[in-house]
């Protein structure tokens, strides 16, 4: 999903931001922004992006026969 065509803006991932303390986006474009704000100069970097954990797999449905040879 990191690189999908249509990407939700945010300034969280654009080039031109910068993370600062406070979930604040220091843009070289725009000045200190919030989070989820977006603008026209939108540039997305798909390295600021951290993609959301994978869920855990539920092993309970299977017991020690399933395992075994």
């Amino acid at each position: 999903m990191l690189f999908r065509k249509k990407i939700e803006r945010s300034c969280a991932y654009c080039q031109y931001g910068t993370m600062l303390e406070d979930h604040q986006i220091l843009c070289s474009k725009k000045g200190v922004r919030g989070c989820e704000d977006q603008c026209r100069k939108f540039r997305y970097d798909p390295c600021k992006r951290i993609p959301s954990k994978a869920k855990a797999l539920d092993f309970s449905k299977y017991d020690g026969e399933d395992y075994s040879l």
